[in-house]
């Protein structure tokens, strides 16, 4: 079995060398590396590139952690040393998880946020450069390590909310809840469950952008489910509260955002996030959305990121039947069949488009008499000739192909002129993980195709007689 050492072990010999022998840092830590694994130690688990102190020899990071701590306990948060201090840790942090697990197991995290707090009871006297360089570091330390959130953190950032400091700290405070929720579900209940949406609200009224894209991004993160610890989550239900109190306004913001393709995208992914039940389907539509959507592709029908945002929505808003029924309407129809040829040749464009045109299709007659009267046959064809190697778009294709004929028989006939009984026969030698789908779309379709009886039930040697 290996023998490892400590960090604190590693470190000390690095400084020995540094002071004892006059070494520099770099000569200091080649030494050092060397001396253990001469003695069959594996240093897997050590931090090799510390920045360390010429003079002394220690760890920059240790040394900060340790002055800081000492400003904190003496509430001296008006030190001119102060934001150079928490500068430098920032700094530290956002060299790699290692060095934020360190700092966090040194005590940065609550040595930081009890300087914001001393500086929030201060701020009268406090320069705002102390409270800019003490969040900043704050957000580098827990940075892709959720766990070292706790209630002390989030009320701490509600009272900053409360106290109206500017867009500056409330990007800060956004992103550090972002950095909170990231693969953590028991964090992202906690701050449903102190009412995080009355600080967020009023945030959608701003007119600094940045702001408000923050203020979507983190309404999507309270609404993953993405931590394997967890067995269930809570997302839909944190779906549901979150649509109820903002679904409607972050839709009437579409027309007056429609000039910003930033803030617009993140509108719209929003909006397709939460759209997670019939009723708000019908509420998104009552809003004027599927309007506003259309507006959005014909006024930016050159930008990617928008044009996948809207088709996103689409899918999301045709989970309501009789909404279903009424969006393509008016000459959508049409817009998307444009849309999707521009940017046809872009393969995660294809993957969205093919796959809202098998959603809007689906058990819709109708919704699939429009599109092919716009040249939806052709379009779908000619997406997948140019995606021969990816298996998404093959598949969704096929999808979408199986719902416009299934219910439309007479399409099939264009559908073959166009030659997708070859594409979908070659992508089932390429792709044999989705051949049900691909078999799926040239039975629809009419075609020539070996379809396998995946079950026959169990059958009894002994024959069993009444």
């Amino acid at each position: 079995m290996a023998k490892i050492i400590s960090q604190e072990t590693f470190d000390e010999v690095v400084k020995e060398n540094v002071v004892e022998f006059s070494m520099n840092v770099q000569e200091a830590k080649d030494e050092t590396v060397k001396q253990f694994e001469a003695q069959g130690i594996n240093l897997a688990n050590i931090i090799k590139n510390l920045t360390i102190n010429e003079e002394t020899g220690n760890p920059v990071l240790n040394e900060t952690i340790e002055q800081l701590k000492t400003i904190s306990a003496g509430g001296d948060v008006c030190s001119s040393n102060l934001p150079k201090l928490l500068d430098t840790l920032a700094f530290e942090c956002k060299v790699s998880v290692p060095h934020r697990v360190m700092a966090a197991k040194l005590g940065a995290n609550e040595t930081v946020s009890h300087i914001i707090h001393l500086a929030l009871e201060k701020r009268e006297v406090i320069d705002s450069t102390v409270m800019q360089s003490a969040l900043t570091a704050w957000n580098e330390i827990i940075n892709k390590q959720p766990d070292i959130f706790n209630d002390k953190s989030l009320f701490l950032i509600i009272d900053i909310f409360s106290k109206n400091l500017g867009d500056a700290f409330t990007l800060l405070c956004l992103q550090h809840l972002k950095n909170a929720t990231l693969l953590h579900e028991i964090n992202r209940q906690n701050i449903m469950n102190v009412g995080i949406l009355t600080c967020l609200k009023p945030l959608l009224k701003t007119e600094n952008p940045e702001v408000l894209k923050e203020t979507c991004s983190l309404l999507r993160y309270l609404i993953l489910d993405d931590d394997v610890r967890i067995e269930f989550s809570k997302a839909h239900e944190h779906a549901k509260t979150i649509a109820a109190e903002v679904l409607v306004e972050l839709t009437k913001l579409l027309p007056i955002k429609m000039k910003d393709t930033n803030v617009l995208s993140e509108l719209l992914l929003t909006i397709a996030a939460l759209t997670v039940r019939h009723e708000f389907c019908v509420q998104v539509e009552e809003a004027g959305g599927v309007k506003f959507i259309r507006d959005c592709m014909k006024e930016h029908s050159n930008s990617i990121r928008v044009s996948k945002e809207t088709l996103k929505v689409l899918r999301a808003l045709v989970g309501n039947d009789a909404v279903k029924n009424n969006i393509l309407k008016d000459g959508l129809a049409k817009i998307i069949d444009e849309i999707i040829n521009i940017h046809k040749a872009n393969e995660l464009f294809a993957r969205a488009a093919l796959h809202c045109l098998s959603t809007v299709t689906l058990r819709s007659k109708e919704n699939s008499q429009l599109l092919f009267e716009a040249g939806a046959a052709e379009t779908i064809v000619e997406t997948m000739r140019l995606h021969p190697t990816s298996k998404l778009v093959q598949r969704n294709g096929a999808w979408a192909i199986r719902n416009m004929v299934s219910r439309s028989r007479e399409q099939c006939p264009t559908f073959l002129s166009h030659g997708v009984e070859d594409i979908l026969k070659q992508a089932m030698d390429t792709y044999p993980d989705v051949q049900y789908d691909l078999k799926a779309a040239l039975r629809d379709l009419g075609c020539d195709v070996k379809l396998n009886e995946e079950w026959t039930g169990i059958k009894n040697k002994i024959h069993i007689e009444n």
